[in-house]
């Protein structure tokens, strides 16, 4: 392979704030309380969350990128941030409907989303912070 044809990772990061609870409707009020501790508040809680998404490719030999970064703004905003920035997790979310807003499940579903889009590049990792100290990775495995 010749030195332009190395495969390079390029990331674009977006933020959204969210309200969520863990909450599993198949257990008691106890039982929530219990595993989820005050993450199963009724009155929610909400986060900042921090998106990080990699596409990985080979640059293209007349504009010298992987993805066009106005492009890969333009999915993850239309796809994600403005269906999920301030909104209800377990209530708001067509996406995340009879799935636990875990930070784990949100990564899987938004994986699922954008793996569709994007056709320039590959997706090749995304990354969701949740706190300073909480934070999950996926690479679609």
């Amino acid at each position: 392979m010749a030195d332009n044809q190395k495969i390079v990772y390029i990331t674009r990061r977006e933020r959204f704030n969210a309200a969520h609870k863990l909450y599993n409707p198949n257990w008691t009020e106890q039982e929530n309380e219990d595993f989820f501790g005050k993450c199963s508040n009724k009155y929610y809680h909400g986060h900042n969350f921090d998106l990080f998404v990699t596409v990985k490719g080979i640059a293209n030999a007349e504009t010298g990128m992987v993805i066009d970064l106005k492009l890969l703004k333009k999915i993850i905003k239309e796809e994600i941030i403005e269906k999920i920035d301030h909104r209800n997790l377990n209530e708001d979310v067509d996406f995340m409907k009879g799935i636990i807003p875990s930070i784990e499940n949100i990564i899987v579903e938004i994986w699922r989303i954008l793996d569709a889009k994007i056709v320039n590049g590959k997706l090749h990792y995304i990354k969701l912070t949740e706190t300073e100290n909480n934070f999950v990775e996926y690479y679609g495995e």
